[in-house]
């Protein structure tokens, strides 16, 4: 039995994790700039206030989950469209994003180390997107993938800082996420697809 009852345990702790988590959301988006306590946390929950420490820990333990939401979300996403397409990753890593803007930009205004928030599955999904495209042809191959999937992250989450602090709405966020992706593609294009990488960049209008 013990087995058993230490996985219905730990099935209850995810649940009651989860609805922390929740009731985080919630009271962000009813006062997108209100302190978000772990009183008030726990009573939206319906849990002790000392189970919200236990459970996922101190402030910026919290917005370090909500992050971690994020990219759970991210990876169901981009698992249920099989996205192998640079482009894909990108867009769906900014519509995620600009889809909870309360809760994203509180995030990543309040987490320290929110320049961290792209390093697991969009950057993950990218790496493989970029050596997916490596091997069929369309990029050089003497180019290294990982190292220019680094590069558009880094410009994805400066984009994504400029419209945290809004200086750029929806749109511009996008075209500058694929802006970036756009540009690395260009420049490591394999002879043969170079027009049609740097086709793009051409039609491009202001980002």
């Amino acid at each position: 039995m013990q087995p058993v009852e230490g996985g219905l345990r730990e099935q209850h702790k995810a649940q009651r994790r989860n609805r922390i988590l929740d009731a985080t959301r919630e009271l962000l988006r009813d006062s997108p700039e209100s302190v978000i306590g772990t009183e008030r946390i726990a009573e939206r929950a319906g849990v002790a206030p000392a189970t919200v420490y236990n459970l996922i820990g101190p402030r910026d333990k919290i917005w370090e989950a909500l992050a971690t939401g994020f990219m759970d979300e991210l990876e169901c996403r981009l698992a249920a469209q099989g996205a192998g397409d640079p482009r894909e990753v990108v867009r769906a890593t900014v519509l995620l994003f600009v889809g909870d803007p309360v809760v994203s930009r509180r995030m990543v205004r309040e987490w320290e180390v929110s320049g961290l928030v792209l390093d697991r599955s969009p950057l993950t999904q990218l790496r493989r997107a970029m050596a997916d495209a490596r091997t069929q042809g369309l990029l050089r191959a003497d180019i290294d993938t990982e190292a220019l999937a680094a590069v558009v992250a880094t410009s994805c989450v400066g984009a994504l800082h400029q419209w945290v602090a809004a200086l750029i709405d929806d749109d511009r966020f996008l075209a500058r996420a694929l802006f970036a992706l756009d540009v690395v593609l260009a420049a490591a294009a394999a002879d043969s697809h170079r027009d049609q990488l740097l086709a793009p960049l051409r039609t491009r209008g202001a980002v």
